[in-house]
């Protein structure tokens, strides 16, 4: 079930997977009377996605002011079938740096997840639009012990003051940053240094535990360092890392850290029942980080969002989330990171590679 509080300033709903967080983003699409923005790397065009489809027409209809945003890369099937349908009943469909633009040099993709209605609610994480990130109907609520195909994922609905400034903000305005437990924050074409900071300060200045579930878990040295002196100084250090990957070759340049964390004391945790999609990390039981930032170098490029949450309720949510699935994960023994023999130092060769391509490509995407 949702898991809800409700800090100075607003309202704060933890929403795991497409089948918590699907049908309240359609109710909130359908009930919007002014506006509706949707910034979405992939939207489908079967399934959910066509729900998500026939409520925005719905509403464009009606006369609510309806712009969606989708990435020419991640939406590349589907991305003018949608823009075809929605834009005779009066939406904006926007394409983001559309494949072609890869000749003219724009290579940075906008990689936020972000649905927001009157400037009253905003859902933000790391879910796109489609069933395979959790279906929408009666009876569909699969025990999380069975092995299943959806995606494993997480993402925040937050109503109040903090979706009253990002409104702000995506008009294009420079609203003065928000007071409150509920800070949003957003990379443009700046990059995402400003992101990784918030995780390393978090991380730096962690007493008593870090909980982070990272999809595409490729952080540069400084980072490394960062979670193994935390570790060191007695921080319990729990990482859960995609076993299953939508990106096989990412996985070969995470897996190349392990022995390093492992020295170091991290414990390591793979998630094998479906694929790992989730960004969230919780600190000290009291600080939660959330949204569409990957801790690796093309979220560093990309556009992305952030929500950083200092709320005590919110993170006990978010830390029952973490151990309801790091209980099911396979744990990596010491013995693993340890001894790895020359199948172990042949992987580790090919994530180093892994690494420093997706360095180069991040580069070549910011224009560095």
């Amino acid at each position: 079930m949702p898991s809800e509080s409700s800090p100075s300033g607003g309202s704060v709903t933890l929403l795991a997977g497409g089948r918590e967080a699907f049908p309240r983003m359609l109710e909130a699409i359908r009930g919007a009377r002014q506006s509706i923005h949707l910034e979405i790397y992939y939207l489908a065009r079967e399934g959910v996605g066509d729900l998500f489809r026939e409520a925005l027409s719905q509403a464009a209809l009606r006369g609510v002011r309806v712009r969606v945003i989708l990435d020419g890369w991640g939406s590349a099937l589907d991305g003018r079938w949608l823009q075809s349908m929605l834009e005779p009943d009066g939406a904006e469909v926007r394409i983001y740096h559309p494949l072609l633009a890869l000749f003219t040099g724009r290579f940075r993709r906008n990689h936020r997840k972000i649905l927001l209605v009157d400037g009253e609610v905003a859902f933000l994480g790391g879910i796109n639009i489609a069933d395979e990130y959790g279906l929408v109907g009666p009876g569909w609520a699969p025990d999380l012990a069975d092995e299943s195909p959806e995606w494993m994922d997480l993402a925040v609905e937050i109503r109040g003051a903090p979706a009253t400034w990002l409104e702000a903000r995506l008009r294009g305005e420079r609203p003065p940053r928000q007071q409150g437990p509920v800070q949003l924050h957003l990379s443009g074409i700046g990059g995402g240094g400003r992101l990784r900071n918030l995780y390393r300060r978090s991380f730096a200045a962690a007493r008593s535990e870090i909980l982070a579930a990272h999809a595409y878990f490729l952080p540069d040295r400084r980072f490394i360092r960062s979670i193994t002196a935390a570790a060191r100084r007695g921080v319990k250090v729990t990482l859960l890392l995609a076993g299953r990957s939508d990106v096989p070759l990412a996985r070969a340049g995470t897996r190349r850290l392990y022995r390093k964390l492992g020295e170091a004391g991290v414990e390591i945790r793979e998630w094998t029942r479906s694929v790992h999609h989730a960004k969230v990390a919780v600190v000290d039981g009291k600080k939660v980080l959330l949204g569409s930032f990957n801790l690796d170098p093309l979220s560093l490029s990309n556009l992305e969002s952030l929500v950083e949450i200092d709320d005590p309720t919110t993170a006990v949510a978010a830390r029952r989330w973490f151990e309801d699935r790091a209980a099911l994960a396979r744990r990596v023994t010491p013995e693993e990171t340890a001894h790895r023999g020359l199948a172990g130092d042949l992987l580790d060769r090919i994530g180093s590679a892994v690494a420093r391509v997706t360095e180069m490509v991040a580069r070549l995407m910011s224009g560095r």
